[in-house]
């Protein structure tokens, strides 16, 4: 077979059993014209069947790239292994892959995105596998679920805890994948693979290691075929010596909801002053607290939510610059953006592989991570990986696993319990009815943070809330500020599943946060 061929084309090269990689974040990066010619080849043939699926992060969403949905058919997969699944809102149906992997029709596991890269690289270079501290006492660790999504998952382990000098590690045998399916901006004749109009470059180059050291195959879908010799070598990405075939798609979107925004990419930059600024309410409220625990010329990860509108806050503050903003796909510096475009940064000073990445989370080389909250229980542990009665609601861990491990500060947000009526009014916040849903509660659903190895470690641990702001310590969860015009007793302490420890030097929040004029903040450092 030549090495530029259709979608159909090329997937016929994948056989029943096979172990595939899929290197995407949602919607950014997704090969989904490849994954709908494999869905559409088993719907027509029946094969490939059993195959098995590697996903670091999400591939595909509920909001335009479909990806794993296209292959979430009974007898294709045979077991699935993701950082994250896609996620929608609880008014949507479930995502099929959601229906499967919820009636128990495979195997399916939710792993840390980073630890699934650190498999890529050991599979790469032929290493028996991964030896990590990252997941101990959470979901990952085989004392609570080891990553088990359901009980066919359950019934066949992938991590054990091992003792390693002297000391407890989780171990992940390497899986091999056996076909990568990787997805860029352009291909030469050759292969050499680009990645200029991409938001990210995720771990295209470690899943194509993967598959091609261990004799499998490389399909890379792109945007356009260029002639040979027409892509300067430090724009490839993927050299062409991995790529076995090459699929063309000049329509593929360059994430959710976007076919091609050039800001996206780094080809452009935005003018500050055009980045939209959040609006006032008690969301804003709880952002600009987050805010205020930061420090100028921190490294500050952030995640989705609340959070992850810190950086605008920044901007309206007059602050833009004073932190350097940095997210699992890669991007580093810039303005991260929000809803469907999240996971991509305008105005990014370096894009960054996510093996890397992980790598620099994994270790805390940076000095604070912005996140958000489903959960938080007794221990001080949090839960963003699952929801039970609503499951296709969170996306699993992603990489949230890896970033909480060992971070020295972590900040997380959100509301103080589930569809409370609130408004802020002079300067007050009033609560007019409390929500029907508590997330302060005796224990978690999951463990996705946990409290006590937090304390073990030293990690300073701060949540912040409309309502307070909660601080981890060894003697349980202290509240150490609470909100002008918030009850203490029926707002906050009645709230809890648990009992709360009130600091004796409580002081009332800012009230700054809940005004609509700009708070003049200023970072110390």
């Amino acid at each position: 077979m030549p090495k530029i061929v259709t979608a159909a084309e090329a997937v016929k090269a994948i056989p029943d059993g096979a172990v595939v990689a899929v290197n995407s974040s949602s919607g950014l990066n997704c090969p989904d014209a490849v994954l709908k010619a494999l869905g559409d080849r088993f719907d027509a043939e029946a094969h490939p069947r059993n195959l098995t699926m590697l996903h670091p992060i999400a591939a595909g969403d509920m909001f335009g790239i479909k990806g794993v949905e296209r292959i979430a058919k009974s007898g294709l997969i045979g077991r699935i292994i993701g950082g994250s699944y896609p996620s929608g809102p609880s008014t949507s149906e479930p995502p099929k892959i959601w229906q499967m992997l919820g009636a128990n029709e495979m195997p399916a596991y939710n792993v840390p995105s980073g630890i699934m890269f650190d498999m890529m690289r050991e599979a790469a270079a032929k290493r028996p596998g991964v030896i990590t501290k990252v997941g101990l006492d959470t979901f990952v660790d085989p004392d609570r679920e080891g990553c088990a999504m359901n009980a066919m998952a359950a019934a066949a382990p992938i991590v054990h805890k091992i003792e390693f000098d002297g000391e407890e590690w989780l171990y992940f045998p390497a899986i091999v994948p056996k076909v990568a399916i990787i997805r860029g901006s352009a291909c030469d004749e050759r292969g050499n693979m680009s990645f200029e109009q991409e938001g990210a470059y995720l771990g295209a180059m470690e899943v194509a290691l993967a598959a091609h050291n261990n004799g499998g195959i490389v399909i890379a879908q792109v945007r356009t075929i260029a002639e040979n010799e027409t892509i300067k070598p430090h724009q490839v990405r993927v050299p062409g010596i991995l790529v076995d075939y090459i699929v063309e798609v000049p329509d593929q979107w360059q994430t959710t909801q976007t076919p091609y925004d050039p800001t996206i990419s780094g080809e452009v930059f935005k003018p500050i002053s055009s980045f939209s600024l959040m609006e006032f309410g008690t969301g804003k409220a709880i952002a600009r607290r987050v805010a205020q625990e930061l420090r100028k010329g921190w490294a500050v990860n952030l995640g989705f939510g609340v959070s992850a509108n810190v950086p605008r806050i920044f901007i309206e503050e007059g602050l833009h610059g004073q932190a350097t903003w940095v997210i699992e796909q890669g991007a580093v510096g810039g303005v991260p953006l929000l809803e469907f475009q999240f996971g991509c940064s305008s105005n990014a000073e370096a894009f960054v592989p996510s093996a890397h990445q992980f790598t620099y989370f994994q270790a805390a080389g940076f000095d604070c991570s912005l996140l958000s909250f489903l959960q938080i229980d007794s221990h001080g542990s949090v839960n963003v990986s699952k929801l039970g009665v609503r499951p296709h609601v969170t996306a699993g861990a992603g990489g949230f696993v890896d970033i909480t491990a060992r971070a020295r500060k972590i900040v997380y947000s959100g509301f103080y319990n589930a569809g409370a009526k609130m408004d802020v009014v002079d300067g007050k916040l009033k609560i007019e009815r409390e929500g029907k849903v508590k997330k302060l509660v005796k224990d978690v659903e999951q463990v996705s943070f946990s409290g006590r190895r937090g304390v073990m470690q030293g990690q300073d641990v701060t949540y912040v809330t409309e309502r307070c702001v909660l601080k981890l310590t060894p003697e349980g969860i202290v509240v150490t500020e609470i909100a002008p015009g918030v009850e203490l007793q029926a707002n906050i302490l009645d709230q809890a599943e648990f009992p709360l420890i009130v600091s004796p030097a409580l002081k009332e929040m800012d009230k700054r946060l809940f005004t609509p004029e700009i708070m003049g903040l200023k970072l110390d450092g």
